[in-house]
């Protein structure tokens, strides 16, 4: 081991305090070390057993499904899923909203589902969003993946799709999920960083595991600082399976698109947003469900067959990978609607449970290993977060339908059972349910032999080609965004091998984001890529659904504008100014030098929303600011004002603003003039604002 590698090396005072006891546990009854062949310490359960391979789930076969009787999984996912009381463990910071799912393409020729049998069939969806790393106190924009749950109150119980804003993941085995979550926490002595991943134990963590390369590439990308919940997509990362009525089986990928686009911010804005306004993601989905502005998102499902996947050239149970649109279209067949707000965030956000196992008749999993140890992690999470086995009496948790069953007893139970039957086979008159042969749940019966080992399959092992495929499906703002993201976050990494071992996988995706990246860094030179398992393909062509900027809304629905305004404006262009931007379905808010608003040259009190202390151009997605020559010189002399002005120019927003506010821009820096500023004269000039605002940013202006 080079000597610049991190080592952990215990105090002292840690040396003496745990002295025998280590010593006991590391010597068997013979009094020997239990060592390695290589001479290291070797890994056992928590009992003592020793441990052959902690990268692989034990399976039958090597793309066959997850077998129970791996204790050494079960128990590591298990101690994983018990380490924190009552916050989860990941995915802590959350909102919730309820809404409606409704079908708009049967699928009964496909799935036995109950819900798909009919166009217009309705069910009641609650929905959270969440990051993944920080804890409930944790800010909003944290660059972090978002998770995107999905609960279904079907006739036939409780759906539960549990996905993430991003179709990837960072592993392929569940047996690797607490390692990944406990590198990218808060380093355990030091107790940060917070909500975020720029620190050596994740990177250390990342630069050994090459198979996350393609999910780094999403995470570094704007994906991971998203404008809105609204404004993001949701994915349900695995391949699941439709069963028909006649047993016949098809797979299925899910993806939630926002009808109102695609949308993130800059990574300076994330920073900002999060002194001014740490609840950011939070308040826009209140205020948006409360002004009647419901979130809606399209249900696209990629379908395919056995021939399909046998022929893909990657493996369709690798949760690493993605089906590129271009070779499986989406198929719309249904859309969420988010259209109430909770009653009480305790009760419903936080103790909402989502279980991957929650499926109705119809739906099935396939064998994607990280799948499997969720369905068993989930679980087994809820009993410990919830308290007690009975965690679906909780109102938002318990299903809409009706639920019969001889379940008893345990702590939080509710709803005993009536009469003397509590077993089956019984043979009372009143002796409660039966199972349904014909109509209750049956798995599909798929062939599965092989031998029980623990391995990862062949056809796994290509890590890199999809990564340089999300990469150059980006423009080149993107690409910009998401080297100096890697440059941020490795900058913050202490440890130089860590650095270099990280950029080493880059010149497999991208000798130019190599380069780039290792400049940023202060290298010298790019360090020798490692070899990779898989030669990378650079045959893969790019994917225009990959990139944010390519599937924008083209309009400015859903949206806020910041109005900077002073004493002695013209009425009449602010009023002609909000019409314009409200007629593109966007929102107007007023900012003040004082809380109490302004005067207009007629005479008319306007009252403000927001003090410009407490409203940095970062919050809206476009400003204008209205000032008279005598009010110009007043926000010159105020710091917030000035930063207003630098902050709307430097993150490439348009920019509406009277020809004596100029002055403003001026003494912020601001000298140079582009067509994303649109100098106020008249109505006209306000309806032309209006209409550049559907292209959200002005990126000629950072394009250079």
């Amino acid at each position: 081991m080079p000597a610049d590698e991190p080592i952990f090396h215990p105090t002292a005072d840690t040396q003496r305090s745990n002295d025998t006891v280590e010593r006991d546990a590391e010597r068997g009854a013979g009094g020997e070390i239990h060592q390695t062949p290589e001479g290291g310490t070797r890994l056992t359960t928590a009992q003592g057993a020793p441990v052959s391979d902690n990268q692989n789930t034990l399976r039958a076969g090597p793309r066959g499904p997850a077998l129970l009787e791996d204790f050494a999984m079960r128990e590591k996912i298990f101690h994983f899923d018990h380490e924190r009381i009552p916050e989860r463990v990941v995915h802590a910071r959350g909102y919730g909203a309820h809404g409606y799912f409704e079908v708009t393409d049967a699928l009964a020729d496909i799935t036995a589902a109950h819900l798909f049998q009919k166009k217009g069939n309705r069910v009641p969806a609650f929905v959270r969003f969440s990051t993944v790393a920080g804890n409930k106190g944790s800010m909003d924009l944290a660059r972090d993946v978002r998770g995107f749950a999905v609960k279904l109150y079907t006739e036939e119980g409780n759906w539960d799709i549990v996905g993430n804003n991003i179709p990837v993941f960072f592993i392929q085995d569940a047996m690797k999920f607490p390692d990944l979550v406990h590198s990218v926490k808060d380093e355990p002595d030091r107790g940060f960083p917070q909500a975020q991943s720029a620190h050596d134990n994740f990177w250390d963590f990342i630069s050994l595991m090459p198979e996350s390369m393609h999910m780094v590439m999403w995470q570094m990308s704007d994906r991971t600082i998203p404008r809105s919940f609204r404004f993001m997509e949701g994915f349900g990362v695995h391949s699941f399976r439709f069963v028909n009525a006649d047993g016949k089986s098809t797979f299925v990928k899910f993806h939630w698109k926002p009808k109102q686009g695609l949308q993130s911010v800059l990574w300076d804005e994330a920073v900002k947003i999060n002194g001014a306004d740490p609840d950011f993601h939070r308040r826009d989905l209140w205020d948006a469900i409360q002004t009647g502005d419901y979130p809606e998102w399209e249900l696209g499902v990629q379908l395919f067959d056995d021939e399909f996947a046998d022929r893909f050239d990657f493996d369709i149970l690798d949760p690493t990978k993605i089906i590129p649109e271009e070779e499986v279209p989406l198929r719309v067949v249904g859309r969420l609607v988010l259209d109430r707000v909770v009653d009480n965030f305790f009760a419903e956000t936080e103790q909402v449970a989502f279980c991957t196992q929650n499926i109705v008749p119809g739906i099935d999993f396939t064998n994607d290993p990280l799948l499997q140890g969720r369905n068993f992690s989930y679980l087994d999470t809820q009993l410990k977060r919830l308290g007690g086995p009975n965690f679906t009496h909780i109102p938002i948790n318990a299903p809409r339908c009706p639920m019969h069953h001889f379940q008893q007893d345990g702590h939080m139970q509710t709803r005993g059972i009536k009469g003397r039957a509590n077993y089956e086979p019984n043979s009372w008159a009143e002796g409660g349910p039966r199972a349904d042969a014909k109509g209750g749940y049956r798995s599909f019966p798929e062939t599965v032999e092989g031998e029980k080992r623990k391995l990862r399959p062949e056809s796994f092992a290509d890590h890199y080609s999809q990564a340089r495929q999300f990469y150059i499906s980006q423009t080149k703002v993107e690409q910009g965004h998401l080297a100096d993201a890697l440059v941020f976050e490795l900058s913050k990494v202490e440890t130089v091998a860590i650095r270099e071992r990280v950029v080493a996988h880059l010149p497999n995706i991208d000798k130019d984001l190599a380069q780039k990246v290792a400049k940023g860094l202060g290298m010298e030179k790019v360090p020798p890529a490692h070899a990779p398992a898989v030669k990378p393909r650079t045959d893969l062509k790019p994917s225009d659904p990959l990139s944010i900027l390519k599937n924008g809304p083209g309009s400015f629905k859903g949206r806020k504008l910041g109005v900077l305004m002073t004493d002695g404006i013209d009425g009449a262009l602010l009023e002609a100014l909000t019409a314009a931007i409200e007629a593109e379905g966007g929102m107007v808010e007023k900012i003040a030098p004082e809380v109490g608003g302004v005067t207009t040259a007629g005479g008319k009190k306007v009252a403000a929303d927001q003090k410009i202390d407490g409203a940095p151009s970062v919050v809206y997605d476009a400003v204008a600011v209205l000032a008279t020559a005598e009010g110009a010189e007043k926000l010159k002399g105020m710091h917030p004002a000035k930063c207003f002005a630098a902050d709307a120019f430097a993150h490439a927003k348009f920019i509406a603003l009277t020809p004596e506010a100029e002055a403003l821009f001026d003494a912020a820096g601001v000298s140079d003039r582009d067509g994303g500023m649109v100098t106020l004269s008249g109505d006209a000039d306000a309806k032309t604002f209006a209409t550049a605002c559907r292209d959200l940013r002005f990126w000629d202006r950072v394009a250079g």
